[in-house]
């Protein structure tokens, strides 16, 4: 596995830019760049099971193993969720399993800087490195457009 890198400067507070982030209207709307319809299940405290849903109804099982708010958040990845069923043990989630995906927000002169990593398989690099960055432009669209009102 490898952990790819992204960031992304927001002339907004990083307040504004953790709630875009995690709020259950907005999550949906930049994680579209991933699969459109995605949401979260979690009541998002740390140490809690977060489950990654797409609109087909299958996606990720994953803990919530740090959340520092306003600051940091990060999830590590367990295994897949399919029609309602939790496989933390089959050899092709254990290829991934224990993979971390990170967000960390800095701000300086009212521009938060949010640095991503995510560790990921080979075979879904290319995908990744489309997706993330898109994702992230809605993120700062997002957050913008509410600090300049």
């Amino acid at each position: 596995m490898e952990r790819l890198h992204y960031s992304i400067e927001i002339k907004a507070p990083k307040a504004i830019v953790w709630e875009k982030l995690w709020s259950e209207e907005t999550y949906p709307i930049w994680t579209s760049s991933f699969d459109e319809g995605s949401r979260a299940e979690s009541d998002w405290k740390e140490g809690s099971k977060i489950l990654f849903i797409a609109a087909n109804g299958h996606g990720m099982v994953s803990v919530i193993e740090e959340n520092d708010p306003y600051n940091f958040m990060s999830f590590k990845h367990l295994g897949s969720y399919k029609d309602g069923e939790e496989d933390l043990e089959s050899e092709s989630v254990k290829e991934w399993s224990g993979a971390m995906e990170t967000y960390r927000l800095e701000e300086k002169d009212e521009v938060t800087t949010l640095f991503v990593g995510v560790d990921t398989l080979e075979k879904g690099r290319s995908f990744m490195e489309k997706a993330f960055p898109k994702a992230l432009e809605t993120v700062k669209s997002l957050a913008e457009s509410e600090h300049s009102h």
